[in-house]
């Protein structure tokens, strides 16, 4: 069972990550096209929005990623100094802490963006609904917390304490 949590979480992020890359992408190339546009005749209407909403999903379609590569600030020096025992439980209260307060905001941004559907609130420039975005915003905290989740038992299961 853990074995296909852990595989079940490395796909989620890895698909996340792959998305987020072609969110970034096009905001390059908008931000290109703005540019050279801009020189030459008009800029891009709505470009600032756009740029705002695609960077949004892009930070938060990446953070499962970030977290299954431990591509973040951790700080070790203090805990390479405690039993195992201590450091296993240390490591598993923070990823259990992280992971509800990850699972609180996604859930609360899902409940955002039903709203937004529900309003039928679009945006200042372009006029269009921007609910999507919050949803995939939404979707990239609760992916982070499943990772979380499955890292938490991991740290639990685990023989050997990293």
């Amino acid at each position: 069972m853990m074995h296909f949590l852990d595989r079940a979480s490395e796909w989620t992020a890895r698909a996340l990550a792959v998305l987020a890359g072609i969110f970034l992408v096009s905001m390059m190339l908008l931000a290109c096209a703005n540019m050279v546009l801009r020189a030459v005749w008009v800029p891009v209407q709505g470009t600032f929005e756009l740029m705002g909403f695609l960077g949004a999903v892009v930070a938060a379609f990446s953070l499962a990623f970030a977290q299954r590569r431990k591509a973040h600030i951790a700080v070790g020096i203090l805990l390479a100094r405690f039993p195992a025992w201590f450091r296993r439980l240390a490591d598993a209260s923070t990823n259990a802490l992280s992971c509800g307060f990850f699972l609180l905001a996604g859930v609360e941004t899902w409940k955002w963006a039903a709203f937004l559907v529900q309003t039928g609130e679009v945006s200042e420039t372009l006029q269009i609904v921007y609910h999507p975005f919050v949803f995939a915003s939404a979707a990239g905290c609760i992916a982070l917390a499943f990772v979380l989740a499955v890292d938490t038992l991991k740290a639990l299961i685990q023989a050997k304490v990293a």
